[in-house]
């Protein structure tokens, strides 16, 4: 496919002009000092946090009737709703598809994207949203049948690869196919959930995607042992809560809610401990991260103690990532670079002072 075709079927300009031009009222209304915090109080008055998520992706955002939602990204809405409200069940998940969430973000549908959503320059420069940070390091990697023996995707040339539209998966896999002078046929997926239905149909010779959504979809087939992981990871997928521009307190406080949750991991604070530690704990760091010293929060409109709330709803980031994505979950990832940066990691939290 050309990269002409493939920017008719992304488009990211045109996505960013649409969205300038829905914005410029909303920033027109948010731009002055009364901007600051209209977000949150938006969300007390309402009673819930409007948590937007994917529409089904294995360990990151699943709804099971009967059981509701779970997930990593699903525990970090619960961690955000406990923060801003001080009940983690204070939260509506909104499931939207890639093609949806910017939009669903800036009509007010969603007051924040936890949804396995890539930091990107044109993202973060063309369209009035803020990244909040990093809770997960990804990449674009490549799934296919184990019986095509090939040990990379270069040796995929001609062959039809599933992949979303409105992704940055579209984009990597043409900026790949260049690099390497390959031709591709993209067969187009809405959803994760397509995207394997239409693999395990044989519609489509690979599966290109983030390689934690790639693990999640060779977990569910039938016979997972038949399928690899191809080494080739060719992107990099820094995945963030997303907000919309024009209250930047309110961003403040969805960059500094993650960094809590982060923080707590390094300091050793856990959701069963973090009350006794915020009490009686020795250290002045924590006991500045738990909101018992201090006042960390005023700065971001929030109680004293929103790290406490967040910590004590499901658990630091290691708790989350252990429970939905590590090598007991089904998923079985390592953490690579999302352990500590003490261990060899990128998470790294400013200082809480």
């Amino acid at each position: 496919m050309t990269p002409a075709s493939l920017f008719d079927l992304f488009a990211p300009r045109r996505l960013a002009r649409a969205a300038a031009t829905f914005a410029l009222g909303f920033g027109a209304a948010q731009s002055g000092v009364d901007s600051f915090g209209s977000t949150l109080q938006a969300v007390r008055d309402r009673g819930a946090l409007l948590c937007g998520v994917d529409t089904g992706l294995e360990g990151f955002a699943e709804y099971t009737p009967g059981e509701g939602w779970s997930g990593f990204e699903v525990d970090l809405c619960r961690a955000y709703a406990a923060a801003l409200l001080g009940d983690e069940s204070r939260v509506r998940f909104v499931p939207l598809t890639t093609g949806e969430r910017f939009e669903a973000l800036l009509d007010g549908r969603a007051d924040i994207l936890m949804r396995n959503t890539s930091w990107t320059f044109a993202r973060d420069a063309e369209l009035p949203v803020t990244f909040a940070g990093t809770y997960y390091y990804d990449g674009q990697g490549f799934l296919a049948p184990a019986d095509l023996t090939v040990s990379s995707a270069r040796e995929l040339a001609g062959a039809r690869i599933c992949v979303q539209p409105a992704t940055t998966h579209l984009l990597n896999l043409d900026d790949y196919a260049q690099t390497y002078g390959l031709s591709f046929e993209p067969v187009l997926v809405e959803t994760p959930a397509e995207g394997l239905e239409a693999y395990r149909d044989g519609r489509c010779d690979a599966f290109t995607s983030d390689v934690s959504a790639l693990a999640g979809a060779r977990s569910q087939l039938e016979f997972p042992e038949q399928h690899v992981i191809l080494p080739d990871i060719i992107s990099k997928e820094p995945l963030g809560p997303v907000v919309a521009s024009g209250d930047p307190r309110f961003a403040e406080a969805a960059r500094w809610v993650l960094n809590a949750l982060i923080a707590a991991e390094e300091y050793g604070v856990t959701a069963s401990n973090a009350a006794e530690l915020a009490a009686g704990s020795s250290s002045p760091e924590v006991r500045r991260l738990l909101g018992a010293e201090g006042a960390i929060g005023e700065a971001l409109l929030l109680d004293h103690d929103f790290a406490l709330d967040a910590v004590t709803a499901r658990g630091n980031y290691g708790e989350l990532f252990a429970r939905h994505l590590g090598e007991e979950s089904a998923l079985g990832l390592r953490r690579g670079l999302n352990a500590q940066w003490t261990q060899g990691g990128l998470l790294y939290a400013p200082p809480f002072r």
